[in-house]
C-alpha cells in the first residue's frame, strides 16, 4: 500500500446508506435548489428589461450550457477517479489527480475566452431574429465567455469537495456564488441601468466569488487533497482517465446545447414567443431536475468508492436509496407544474399570448420527469462504475435521436403540443434503454 495512504476509512465506505445519501446529497440539492433559483431570478429580471431581452438570453443558454457541459462533464471524471482511488487508499494517485483537475480547469478557461473574443458574432450572425435581439445576445454572451476563467476553476474545487464526501462544503461554495448573483443583478441592471450586460456582469461577479470561497474550503477543511500550485500541470495517463468518463458525460451534456439551439429554430417557426416560453421554461425545470441531478451527483462518489472498495451490497443499496427519494422529487415536481403554471409564468411578466401557450406545454413536458428521474439516476451510476459511453447513449435518445426528429415532424403539421409531448416520447424510450443496460452492467460488476 502507498507510504501517503489514507489513514481512516472514509465515511462512504462505512456509514449507513441512507445516512450517508442524505448527507452527500442533501447539501448539494440544496445548493442545486440555490442555483435554481439564481436561474430563475436572473431570468425574472432580464424579462423585466423586455421580451426581446428574454429571447437574446434564451438564444445564449445553449452556449453557455456548452460551457457547463465541458467543466462539468470533466469534473465527473475527475471525481469518478479520484473517489475510486480514495477507496484504495491511493493518496499520491489522489493529489496527482486533483492537481491536473485545475490545470484542466485553466486550459478551459482560456479556450472559452476566445470564444467569446472571435465566436460571438458568428453565432448570432446565423440566427433568424430581429437585430435587437440580436444585440442583446452579443453583449450577454461576450462578457459570459470571455471571463469565464472563474466558473472553470470554481467548478473544479466545487467538484472535489464533493467527490472527498465534503458535500456541505460544496454546498456553501455553490450558494456564495449564486447568493452574490441574485443581490448584484437587479444592482446592475436597474440602479446602474446597465441591462443586460448588467446581467452578465453579475453572473461573472458571482462566480468569482464561489471561487474564492471554493479555493479557501479546499486548503482549510479538505484533508483527502493536498494541493500544490507548483505541480499544477498535465499528466497524460490521468487525463486519459479523467475523459474516459468525463467526455462521455460533456458530450452528454454538449447534446442538450444542440438540443436547446434545434428546439429554438423548430420553434422559431412558431414565434419568438415560443422561444422565450421555451427560455423560461428550461430555467423553471431547472427548479425540479436539479434536484434531482444532484441526488444523482451525491450518489456517485458513494458508488465510485464502494465500487473500489470492492463492497457490491452498498453500491445496491445506494441504487436503490437513490430511486426512492428521486420518485418522491418526480411526484412533487409533477403536482407543482400540473397545479400553477401560469402563476410561475407570472413571475417573468409574460404576455397573455405566453401565458396561453406556456400553460397548456408545461401541463404537457412535466409528465417526461415520471421517465427523466429514473434515467438521471441510472446514468450516475454507469458514470460511477466507468460505464460513461453508457451515459452517452442514453443522452443521445433522449435528446437527439428522438426528441429533435418527433418535434421537427410535429412543426410541419404546425402541432405546437405535441411538439411538448416530443419530450415524453423521447423520454419514455430512454427510460427503456436505461433498465436494459443496467441489467447488463450489473450482472457484468466483478468484485
Amino acid at each position: 500500500m502507498d507510504t501517503g495512504e489514507i489513514s481512516a476509512e472514509n465515511k462512504m465506505g462505512i456509514m449507513q446508506i441512507d445516512k450517508l445519501l442524505i448527507s452527500m446529497s442533501a447539501p448539494m440539492m440544496v445548493s442545486m435548489l440555490v442555483q435554481a433559483l439564481y436561474n430563475i431570478v436572473d431570468s425574472i429580471f432580464v424579462a423585466k428589461i423586455s421580451e426581446a431581452a428574454l429571447t437574446a438570453v434564451s438564444l445564449c443558454f445553449p452556449i453557455q450550457n456548452f460551457m457547463i457541459a465541458v467543466l462539468v462533464g470533466t469534473n465527473v471524471g475527475v471525481n469518478s477517479i479520484l473517489s475510486r482511488r480514495l477507496g484504495e487508499k491511493n493518496q499520491k494517485e489522489v493529489d496527482k489527480i486533483a492537481n491536473v483537475a485545475i490545470f484542466l480547469a485553466i486550459c478551459s478557461g482560456i479556450i472559452f475566452m476566445m470564444i467569446g473574443f472571435f465566436g460571438t458574432e458568428s453565432f448570432f450572425a446565423g440566427q433568424n431574429t430581429s437585430d435587437e435581439i440580436k444585440n442583446y445576445g452579443m453583449q450577454y454572451m461576450r462578457i459570459v465567455c470571455i471571463y469565464s476563467m472563474p466558473l472553470s476553476l470554481l467548478i473544479c474545487f466545487e467538484k472535489m469537495l464533493s467527490s472527498t464526501g465534503r458535500t456541505v462544503y460544496n454546498m456553501i461554495t455553490q450558494m456564495t456564488g449564486a447568493i452574490i448573483n441574485i443581490i448584484l443583478d437587479p444592482i446592475f441592471i436597474f440602479v446602474l441601468n446597465m441591462g443586460v450586460e448588467g446581467a452578465a456582469i453579475a453572473t461573472v461577479l458571482g462566480q468569482f466569488g464561489g471561487l474564492i470561497v471554493g479555493i479557501y474550503l479546499n486548503i482549510t477543511k479538505n484533508d483527502d487533497v493536498h494541493l500544490n500550485v507548483r505541480k499544477i500541470r498535465p499528466d497524460f495517463k490521468i487525463i486519459k482517465s479523467i475523459f474516459s468518463v468525463g467526455l462521455p458525460s460533456i458530450v452528454m451534456q454538449s447534446i442538450g446545447s444542440f438540443t436547446i439551439f434545434g428546439m429554438n429554430n423548430i420553434l422559431m417557426t412558431f414565434s419568438t414567443t415560443a422561444i422565450a416560453f421555451f427560455g423560461v421554461y428550461f430555467k423553471l425545470q431547472t427548479f425540479i431536475i436539479l434536484p434531482m441531478v444532484g441526488l444523482a451527483n451525491g450518489l456517485i462518489p458513494i458508488v465510485a468508492y464502494n465500487y473500489g472498495a470492492r463492497k457490491k451490497d452498498r453500491v445496491i443499496s445506494a441504487m436503490k436509496c437513490s430511486f426512492k427519494y428521486s420518485a418522491i422529487m418526480m411526484i412533487i415536481g409533477i403536482l407543482i407544474m400540473q397545479l400553477f403554471p401560469a402563476n410561475l409564468l407570472k413571475l417573468f411578466d409574460a404576455s397573455d399570448m405566453m401565458i396561453d401557450l406556456g400553460v397548456k406545454a408545461i401541463r404537457i413536458i412535466c409528465f417526461a420527469y415520471v421517465f427523466a428521474s429514473m434515467s438521471i439516476i441510472m446514468s450516475s451510476v454507469f458514470q460511477a462504475l466507468g460505464s460513461g459511453v453508457t451515459s452517452m447513449v442514453v443522452s443521445l435518445t433522449r435528446q437527439v435521436i428522438f426528441l429533435l426528429p418527433l418535434a421537427y415532424f410535429f412543426s410541419l403539421q404546425k402541432n405546437i403540443n405535441m411538439v411538448w409531448a416530443s419530450f415524453i416520447i423521447s423520454e419514455a424510450v430512454a427510460f427503456v434503454m436505461c433498465v436494459m443496460f443496467s441489467r447488463v452492467i450489473l450482472k457484468r460488476l466483478d468484485f
